[in-house]
C-alpha cells in the first residue's frame, strides 16, 4: 500500500460516510499523516472511521455534525491499540515488505527525489539540500534488496532536511508559519493532550515548509 493510496483510501471513506462533498482540512491531511507514519494499518483506520458514523447515523438527526476526522482520531487509537495487542506473539505487519518494493522502483524514486531536491531555490538550506543529495546518490550506487533499511535511511536523510529547514528558514517568516499553524489548531487544542498537539503542530508546520520549498516526501511509503 504505498502513500498515495493510503491517503485517498482514508479521505474517500470519509467522504462517502459524511454524505457531503467537503475538502480534507490542513488538521485533517496531518492526522492522516501521522497515521501513516506510525504505521497504523490503513484497514485500522477506514473500520474506526466506520464505527464512529454508524454511531453517528443512530443519533437524532440534527444533534451533531462530524465536520472533521479529529472526531475519529479517539477510536482510530484505541482500536490501534487493539489491533497491536492482537499481534503479539505473531508476525505481525511491517510498514515495508519485500513484495511491494522492488529495485528498479526504488532507484527510480530515489532518481526522482534527487531531481527534485537539485531543482529547490533557497539558498540558505543549500548546503544541507546538497548533503542530502549525495547521500542519496550513494544509497542508489549501494543498494541492497532489504527495503525497510533502505528505508531507514531514507528516512534519515528525511530529518536531516527537516532540521535544516527548522534551523535555517527566515525566521520572521517561520514565526509566521507557526502562528497560522497555531490558528488552525486553535479550535481542536481543548480537546488534545500535550503530546498529541505538539505532533500535530510539527506535522502541519513541516507541511507547510516542504511545500514551500518544493522539498519531497523519501520514504518508500511515498514512492
Amino acid at each position: 500500500m504505498n502513500y498515495f493510496n493510503y491517503f485517498t483510501e482514508v479521505e474517500d471513506t470519509f467522504i462517502r460516510r459524511r454524505g457531503k462533498n467537503l475538502f480534507l482540512s490542513p488538521l485533517d491531511w496531518a492526522l492522516i499523516e501521522a497515521w501513516q507514519d506510525r504505521g497504523i494499518p490503513m484497514h485500522i483506520v477506514i473500520r474506526s472511521i466506520e464505527s464512529v458514523f454508524d454511531v453517528f447515523d443512530q443519533q437524532p438527526a440534527g444533534t451533531r455534525t462530524i465536520k472533521s476526522l479529529f472526531y475519529c482520531r479517539e477510536e482510530v487509537e484505541s482500536q490501534f491499540v487493539e489491533w497491536q495487542r492482537s499481534q503479539v506473539g505473531g508476525h505481525g505487519e511491517t510498514a515495508v515488505t519485500n513484495g511491494e518494493f522492488n529495485v528498479d522502483a526504488i532507484t527510480s524514486h530515489i532518481d526522482s527525489s534527487i531531481e527534485k531536491l537539485n531543482a529547490v531555490a533557497i539558498d540558505t538550506i543549500r548546503e544541507d539540500i546538497e548533503r542530502a543529495v549525495s547521500r542519496l546518490e550513494q544509497l542508489k550506487t549501494d543498494i541492497s534488496d532489504d527495503p525497510e533499511t533502505i528505508d531507514a535511511t531514507l528516512s534519515d536523510i528525511e530529518k536531516l532536511l527537516e532540521r535544516s529547514m527548522l534551523t535555517n528558514w527566515d525566521a520572521v517568516h517561520l514565526k509566521y508559519l507557526e502562528s497560522q499553524t497555531k490558528a488552525e489548531l486553535k479550535q481542536y487544542k481543548a480537546d488534545m493532550d500535550a503530546a498529541a498537539y505538539k505532533s500535530t503542530f510539527d506535522l502541519m508546520l513541516m507541511r507547510r515548509l516542504r511545500e514551500e520549498a518544493a522539498i519531497p516526501r523519501l520514504g518508500l511509503y511515498y514512492l
